[in-house]
């Protein structure tokens, strides 16, 4: 196995646990917002269905390994995909990298968080017992979406390095190929002008010998 296929099952593996602890976390948001008959905000949905599916693209892509490592362009396509889903994810959750989790009390976003913020709290929610705790949460889960980002880049890049290694060969196949029929090609007009050559001596031969026999008649 080259070098390139190593560093994949190993960055695959990396992608698949740091996608696990995303998937946990904003999974028990998408639960706490349903329970209290809320829509799920986009920062955390886009997010949480982004990791969702890479985290069951790079479990595939890990399993099947030798069957991906022969259509390396398609999973590098799929992977580049997934680098501008998670940039999308990041993005839309960036409002978390401002805040205080020591003291998540005050501003826009603790006000928007619903169950697990200012009206939670006022309500006596048991979402929002450890009022820091969605902070520190939605905070890690933007941390391993820049991470996999990083990630599904560097994979990016090794599928296609993949891609090259397995079809340099059959190229070395198809050069092959071509000459040995431009060889057979080039024989063919050889035999064919010796027979072209033969024949009128034969019948040089034959002409002159009758020649002969008449001229001693």
């Amino acid at each position: 196995m080259a070098l390139s296929g190593l560093l994949f099952i190993f960055f695959r593996i990396v992608e698949f646990v740091t996608l696990i602890p995303i998937i946990g976390m904003l999974a028990w948001f998408v639960s706490g917002f349903t329970d209290s008959n809320q829509l799920t905000p986009n920062y955390i949905l886009v997010l949480f269905i982004t990791s969702v599916l890479a985290g069951a693209w790079a479990l595939f892509t890990l399993i099947g390994y030798a069957r991906t490592r022969h259509s390396g362009l398609e999973v590098a396509l799929v992977d580049l995909a997934f680098v501008g889903a998670l940039i999308g994810g990041v993005v839309v959750l960036r409002g978390i990298a401002n805040q205080n989790c020591s003291n998540f009390s005050v501003g826009s976003f603790y006000v928007n968080l619903g169950p697990f913020g200012y009206y939670g709290r006022q309500s006596g929610s048991p979402w929002a017992a450890n009022i820091n705790k969605p902070c520190a949460m939605l905070k890690a889960s933007f941390a391993f979406g820049i991470m996999n980002i990083i990630f599904f880049f560097i994979t990016f890049l090794l599928a296609l390095l993949i891609h090259r290694h397995h079809r340099e060969p059959e190229k070395v196949v198809v050069k092959r190929e071509y000459h040995s029929s431009r060889h057979g090609s080039r024989r063919s007009p050889r035999r064919s002008s010796r027979d072209y050559d033969y024949r009128p001596s034969s019948s040089r031969r034959s002409h002159h010998s009758a020649s002969r026999r008449q001229y001693y008649v």
